[in-house]
């Protein structure tokens, strides 16, 4: 895939980019990226609208870069000890 299929494909349904700049100089070096978005599974914030992120985690993936669900098991065994949302 070339680098404008490949941001045009990043950036679908893109808001904002946050470090536009930073993120097309790391995608230029053409190594992988570690993508990573993380989970406490008690939050009663995790709801259908995480399929929205996970679908863009998947286009990272089609395209080569790594990435990593990481799913707060010790958080789900106690809860959040902050009392935090």
């Amino acid at each position: 895939m070339s680098d404008t299929a490949a941001w045009k494909t990043i950036t679908r349904g893109v808001l904002e980019i946050i470090e536009e700049d930073d993120l097309r100089k790391k995608l230029s070096k053409g190594t992988p990226l570690n993508i990573k978005l993380g989970i406490d599974p008690t939050s009663p914030d995790v709801h259908l609208g995480f399929t929205v992120v996970m679908r863009k985690l998947r286009q990272f993936q089609d395209l080569g870069h790594r990435v990593f669900l990481i799913v707060g098991d010790y958080t789900a065994q106690v809860g959040d000890p902050s009392g935090k949302n």
